[in-house]
C-alpha cells in the first residue's frame, strides 16, 4: 500500500515543468483574467467591485480603434504564418530530404543562426534596410528606377517582413522532423505506379506533413499574434496590435483592468482561431489522430 501510494519517477520529473507553468502561466492567467472582472486594483482599492464594464468598452467600442486593433493582429498573424509555411516547406522539406550529413548541419546552422540574434537586433537590422534612406530605397533611387523613397516600413508590409524573418526558423524546425520521418519509400512506391512527383507529393507526403504543418503554423501564429517589439518598431503609429494597445494600457493610460480584459480576449479569439484550424487540417487528413 506505501509502495503504491509513493510518487513515481515520471512524476517527480514532470512536477517542476508542472510547477513552472502553474506559476508562469496559470497564475499570472488567472490573475489577469479577475482584475479584468474588478473597477480597479482590489488589493490597494478597497472599494473595487466586480464589474463587465471592461468587455463592454470592447464589445461596444463606437470609434472601433479596439476592433480595428484585435483585427490587424489577427491580419498580421494569419499572414505571416501563411508566408512562413510558404517559404518554410521547401526548405524544410529539402533539408529532411537531404543526403550529406555536412550540408544537412551547414543548412541547419544557417536556420539556426538568426536565432542566436536578438529580436530587437534583428528588427533594427531590418530598418536600415527598409527605411527611406536604407539600402533598397537608396539602390533602387541610385539607379535611377525610382524618383521617391518606397514605402517600405512604418506599415503592415514592413512589420510582416520583419516578422517573417524572425519566426521562419520555427516553421522550418518543427517541418523538419516531421518530414524526415516520413519513409520515402512511399513516394517511391507512389511514383512507381505511374504517379508524377507533383501527384506522389500531393497525396502522399502533403497529407502525412499535415501535423507538423499545423504545428508550425499554430507556433508562429502564437508568435506573431503575441509580438510587441517587432510590430512597434516597424509599423510606426501606423500600426496598431493588441499587444501594443495593451501595452498602452498598463504604461500609459495605468488601466491595468481594461488591458486584462484585451489579454482575455486575445486569448479567446486566438483559441477559436486555433480549434477551427485544427478541425480543418484534421478533416483534409482524414481525422487520423488530428482531432
Amino acid at each position: 500500500m506505501n509502495s503504491a501510494a509513493r510518487p513515481s519517477p515520471i512524476a517527480w520529473l514532470i512536477a517542476p515543468a508542472g510547477l513552472l507553468f502553474v506559476l508562469f502561466f496559470v497564475l499570472p492567467f488567472g490573475v489577469m483574467t479577475a482584475m479584468s472582472f474588478f473597477s480597479g486594483n482590489p488589493v490597494t482599492n478597497p472599494n473595487a467591485f466586480l464589474t463587465t464594464r471592461h468587455y463592454e468598452r470592447f464589445i461596444f467600442d463606437p470609434a472601433g480603434i479596439f476592433h480595428d486593433a484585435l483585427w490587424s493582429t489577427l491580419r498580421i498573424g494569419l499572414i505571416t504564418t501563411v508566408i512562413a509555411l510558404l517559404i518554410g516547406y521547401p526548405l524544410a522539406h529539402w533539408m529532411a530530404r537531404m543526403q550529406s550529413r555536412l550540408g544537412h548541419a551547414l543548412v541547419l546552422m544557417a536556420v539556426i543562426a538568426p536565432m542566436l540574434t536578438g529580436i530587437v537586433v534583428r528588427t533594427f537590422a531590418w530598418m536600415t534596410i527598409l527605411q527611406d534612406k536604407g539600402v533598397i530605397n537608396t539602390t533602387l533611387m541610385q539607379w535611377g528606377l525610382i524618383e521617391k523613397p518606397l514605402p517600405l516600413m512604418y506599415n503592415e508590409f514592413g512589420t510582416i517582413v520583419a516578422l517573417v524573418h524572425i519566426y521562419v526558423p520555427f516553421m522550418v524546425l518543427t517541418l523538419t522532423g516531421v518530414i524526415g520521418r516520413i519513409d520515402e519509400r512511399l513516394e517511391q512506391a507512389a511514383r512507381s505506379l505511374g504517379a508524377g512527383r507533383v501527384r506522389a507529393f500531393a497525396e502522399v507526403t502533403l497529407p502525412l506533413s499535415l501535423p507538423g504543418i499545423l504545428a508550425g503554423s499554430l507556433l508562429v501564429f502564437a508568435l506573431s499574434i503575441s509580438a510587441y517589439v517587432t510590430p512597434s518598431l516597424m509599423g510606426g503609429t501606423d500600426v496598431l496590435t493588441l499587444p501594443m494597445l495593451i501595452a498602452q494600457q498598463v504604461g500609459t493610460s495605468f488601466n491595468p483592468n481594461f488591458a486584462g480584459a484585451l489579454g482575455v480576449i486575445l486569448l479567446l479569439v486566438s483559441l477559436a482561431i486555433v480549434i477551427a484550424y485544427n478541425r480543418i487540417l484534421a478533416r483534409l487528413a482524414g481525422g487520423q489522430g488530428m482531432a
